[in-house]
């Protein structure tokens, strides 16, 4: 981060120790250190004090570092969402697949092993829902773009809006359609 940087010009600037601005701003030496090798960052708090020492704006005292942040933050939230969308994924493969050989298996108590199965795909899918609609995520192609580390432009956003109401009755009906056939299928075969 590049807020290390940034105290110790400003501290060099105004020639005073790491000891002499701890003191100022209620912290160790120590803690100064850390901060200017960037081995630790300041709380808020202290943000503010350091700004108010050096006299100089938030904006210039953390110049840099918001980017990093939203970046890193992004980056955090690419992963949630491709871990939340794969273990729904493989949970909503076993629910579809399960339910006919636990039935054929264990009779009407192979639901309970099955809506166990079903449950976690559900929470998975809520999981990796809410990462979508903290991002202002709802079309293939806005995530696609959003997991490549990309934004769409406005003309495309706006595009892709439109699509919204009509992608998830697409989605509602095949989802079930596919559902249906992979069920029939097995219910043939164990059946034989």
């Amino acid at each position: 981060m590049e807020v290390g940087a940034q105290i110790k010009k400003y501290r060099s600037n105004m020639g005073i120790s790491q000891e002499e601005l701890a003191e100022k701003v209620y912290v160790s030496r120590q803690t100064v250190s850390n901060w200017e090798t960037g081995k630790n960052y300041p709380d808020i708090h202290s943000v503010l004090l350091l700004s108010s020492v050096f006299n100089v704006s938030l904006d210039q005292l953390i110049k840099g570092d918001v980017e990093i942040m939203k970046k890193e933050i992004k980056e955090t939230e690419i992963k949630k969402l491709k871990k939340y969308a794969g273990i729904y994924a493989v949970f909503l493969i076993l629910t579809v697949i399960s339910v006919v050989p636990f039935m054929a298996f264990m009779g009407w108590y192979g639901m309970m092993p099955w809506s166990v199965v079903y449950a976690v795909a559900v929470c998975f899918s809520f999981k990796a829902h809410k990462v979508k609609k903290e991002n202002n995520l709802s079309t293939y192609k806005e995530i696609v773009a959003f997991m490549e580390g990309k934004r769409l432009d406005e003309i495309e956003k706006q595009q892709e809006i439109g699509k919204r109401p009509y992608q998830t009755v697409l989605y509602v009906f095949g989802s079930a359609a596919i559902a249906f056939i992979v069920t029939y299928l097995m219910a043939k075969i164990f059946s034989l």
